[in-house]
Parts: C-alpha cells; sequence; structure tokens
C-alpha cells in the first residue's frame, strides 16, 4: 500500500512539473486616437472609375513627427486600396475582397499579405520604442464609416493558429493626407 502512495506521489509531481503555460494573449486597442485618410486618386489604369485611398490609424502613444515618421509606443492599424466611387471615403459598409472576386468594386478593400516580409493590405504594427516588434496580418474583414466614426471587425489566424476577430474604432475627424 505505501508503494502505491508512494508512486501517485510521485506522478502527481511529475504531472505538476510537466504542465505548459498558455501563451499571453494578444491585446490590442479598442479605440484609436488618430486617422490619417490618405488620398491616391485614380492610380489604377485597370479600373478608371475607381479611386483609391487608405487608412491609417494611430493608438495612444503613437504619432508622426515633423518628418512623417512613427514615434512612441503603441499600434498602427493599416488599410490599404481602399476603392471609392469618387476620390475620399465615404459613408457606407466596406467589405475585404478575395483575390478570386471579381470586378472590384466601390466600397471594397484588399485583404491582408505578407510579401517577403512587408505587409500590404490589413495590418497591425506593434511599436515599442518607435521600432516595430510585431506584425499581425489580417486575412479579411469589413468596416463602416458613419458620422465620423469607424467601426472595424477584422479577422486573423492567431499564433496558436485559431481564427479570431479583432474589433476596434474610432470617432473623430479623419485627417487628409495626399500622397505624392
Amino acid at each position: 500500500m505505501k508503494k502505491i502512495a508512494l508512486f501517485l506521489v510521485i506522478a502527481l509531481c511529475a504531472m505538476s512539473c510537466n504542465q505548459t503555460t498558455p501563451l499571453p494573449k494578444q491585446v490590442y486597442p479598442e479605440s484609436y486616437t488618430t486617422a490619417y485618410q490618405q488620398i491616391f486618386g485614380h492610380c489604377y489604369d485597370s479600373l478608371p472609375d475607381l479611386a483609391v485611398v487608405a487608412l491609417d490609424l494611430y493608438s495612444k502613444g503613437l504619432d508622426l513627427d515633423k518628418d512623417s515618421l512613427i514615434r512612441g509606443t503603441g499600434y498602427n492599424l493599416y488599410l490599404s486600396d481602399i476603392f471609392v466611387p469618387d476620390s475620399l471615403l465615404e459613408e457606407g459598409e466596406y467589405i475585404s475582397i478575395t483575390n478570386n472576386q471579381l470586378p472590384i468594386t466601390a466600397f471594397t478593400f484588399l485583404p491582408g499579405k505578407d510579401y517577403g516580409g512587408t505587409p500590404h493590405g490589413i495590418y497591425l504594427l506593434t511599436i515599442e520604442n518607435s521600432s516595430i516588434t510585431k506584425i499581425q496580418i489580417f486575412d479579411s474583414g469589413s468596416f463602416v464609416y458613419r458620422n465620423d466614426s469607424l467601426l472595424f471587425t477584422l479577422y486573423y489566424t492567431n499564433a496558436e493558429g485559431y481564427p479570431a476577430t479583432y474589433n476596434c474604432n474610432f470617432s473623430g475627424t479623419l485627417i487628409p493626407w495626399v500622397k505624392k
């Protein structure tokens, strides 16, 4: 009987020593404090009826210096290639398109992609002391723009390989920024 009790104690100790610690859950900001609307205009010859804008959002703790370089610690959410009927973001619902969804129409935007370490489409930069420490690419998503507010629902694959959702928002004036 003593051997069985000793075996159980040793087994319990061994099991408690081998427990894995779960990875910390990534916590992204729920809201952003500054948003730029980058205006590219009619830049795709194959899409003459559509203009292109991008959204460049910054969380508390981040800002741009006089040379337009990101400074501080926080998050930078970026959505490129948003297709609009005129030259500015219009109120409405926007959805990401897939690579095989044609034709591209107004109120759509490109999904996130990683091109050899360079993000494009929808992505989130984690910035610490003005340096990028992590890039999260979003597979798809949507956003609504109404009454100077943006509400985002974005989808990605987390570090454990599972589908995840990121919801966030911005309220305020979009600062126009014409890309040259």
